[in-house]
């Protein structure tokens, strides 16, 4: 099969790199390329398998599994909180928007799950998204430890609810009920979705280091 113009671009400079400036393991060519051609890494790593296939280039330093992509890795139990986040956000929408405040008792309900809502799912997703949990035994220095990812997103959520209410009081909306949750619904699932994002870039640097 053929390759397109672009494909056959990154084929040759693959290997160009490879004769001139002889990376001594994977990760070094995949940075290499990156730099070069500013292409996806993921579309690096793709190509440099399948050269590697094909009996194009031979490196020693391969990874020994196939790479994987985010949609396998989204069905992972490292990935359990992304859904466990959403799942929380929908039932918070769900009883906020649909239990009156006069309810008993299952107006309780809806102040657990508000107060999760508000006081933890924001900060939590946004430090997810600065800090992604390494999947590795080793901590990089970067890694933060459970305590201080805990302070970190109650500290966090306690600045970003604010702003968010700020925000909203120079809109037409104001600082109302539904436009305060569908905004808080928009913060957190687009930190827990970059978070989830970075943490299988970091999966991908792993798998070729």
């Amino acid at each position: 099969m053929n390759q397109n113009p672009a494909e056959d671009s990154l084929t040759q400079t693959i290997i160009q790199l490879i004769e001139e400036k002889k990376p001594t393991n994977v990760k070094q060519l995949i940075d290499l390329a990156e730099e070069k051609t500013s292409l996806p890494e993921q579309l690096i790593i793709e190509r440099v398998l399948r050269l590697q296939s094909q009996g194009k280039i031979k490196l020693k330093e391969l990874p020994t599994r196939p790479v994987q992509k985010l949609a396998t890795y989204l069905k992972t139990k490292e990935a359990y909180w992304y859904w466990a986040t959403l799942t929380l956000v929908a039932a918070t929408t769900l009883t906020v928007l649909t239990i009156p405040e006069n309810a008993y008792p299952m107006v309780y309900l809806r102040y657990v799950l508000g107060a999760i809502f508000v006081l933890w799912l924001p900060g939590y997703s946004f430090i997810k998204a600065l800090f992604p949990e390494e999947n590795q035994t080793k901590k990089s220095a970067k890694s933060l430890d459970p305590i201080e990812r805990i302070a970190l997103s109650l500290g966090m959520s306690l600045a970003l609810v604010p702003i968010v209410g700020l925000l909203l009081n120079y809109t037409p909306w104001g600082i109302r009920l539904t436009p305060i949750v569908l905004s808080l619904i928009s913060l957190t699932t687009i930190f827990a979705t970059a978070a989830i994002i970075r943490e299988h870039r970091n999966l991908l640097r792993k798998e070729i280091e």
